[in-house]
């Protein structure tokens, strides 16, 4: 992997983490490179039974600014053309980034080291944990350059926030700071900018600690949830409680509890 590629992978034992990796546009969400990335690395990681978790954080001073504002302002690449145009440009561009999200089999954590501006905020809002630097800052600023919400954030924020909340922001395009977006539960932890990575690495060593295959049908039962009945809900759960109940590692998990000893977990 090169140090110019858009999103760099660094793996620490059972962790992956990835930065992105665009700092001279603030890590601006634009380009054939982008949207591929986020596709190619989660489609591999997925591939990976050794990786257990993901942090997702930004190279330099913010975490995402969200769409290129010159690009808006120039029409170009996802921008440029007829209202139908711009559809089929978002459904090529910045709709897959969701997509890959959605499909993406591994617990990841966003580390917001600064501000998460409109696809930005959005981003973090994909992820399955955020954990925020006092410098971050979060805004569904769509609004405030005259568009609406085109990579998935009416649906992604209202399941963070509540339906409330999320129409205040979205309607607003207000920034809120680390305090106020811990207390609206947009994010879990605030923390100092030099502590943002242990503690995003320790909560994720603590996820990384269970079985990698449970925790992926953990995470498809959550994502599940999000839509389906309490019917729905269960005949999911017992799916997947009938392959867990068959696997290696929950034997050894039940073989560690009566032994009193930490359990040691092979993805089988």
């Amino acid at each position: 992997m090169s140090t110019t590629d858009p999103i760099l992978l660094e793996r620490r034992g059972a962790i992956a983490i990835l930065t992105l990796n665009r700092p001279e546009t603030r890590n601006a969400l634009s380009g054939e490179d982008f949207f591929q990335a986020f596709e190619t690395l989660f489609a591999q990681l997925n591939e990976d039974l050794s990786v257990r978790a993901i942090v997702l954080t930004g190279t330099g001073s913010a975490f995402c600014s969200g769409g290129n504002v010159a690009e808006m302002r120039d029409r170009q690449g996802m921008f440029g053309g007829s209202p139908e145009q711009i559809v089929a440009q978002y459904r090529a561009g910045i709709q897959r980034i969701p997509r890959a999200f959605q499909a993406l089999h591994v617990p990841i954590i966003a580390a917001v080291n600064g501000p998460a501006i409109g696809a930005g905020n959005d981003l973090a809002c994909m992820c399955d944990i955020r954990i925020a630097s006092t410098q971050a800052r979060f805004a569904e600023s769509f609004v405030k350059v005259g568009i609406v919400p085109g990579d998935g954030g009416a649906w992604l924020l209202p399941r963070v926030v509540g339906a409330a909340k999320a129409a205040e922001l979205a309607f607003t395009g207000d920034t809120v700071d680390a305090d106020e977006a811990l207390r609206i539960g947009l994010v879990s932890q605030v923390v100092a900018p030099e502590a943002l990575m242990d503690a995003a690495l320790a909560l994720a060593t603590r996820i990384a600690a269970n079985p990698p295959q449970v925790l992926r049908w953990t995470k498809q039962l959550l994502q599940q949830a999000r839509n389906a009945t309490l019917d729905e809900a269960l005949d999911h759960a017992g799916h997947f409680q009938g392959l867990a109940h068959q696997t290696a590692d929950h034997a050894e998990a039940v073989a560690a509890f009566f032994e009193k000893r930490r359990p040691v977990f092979t993805g089988r």
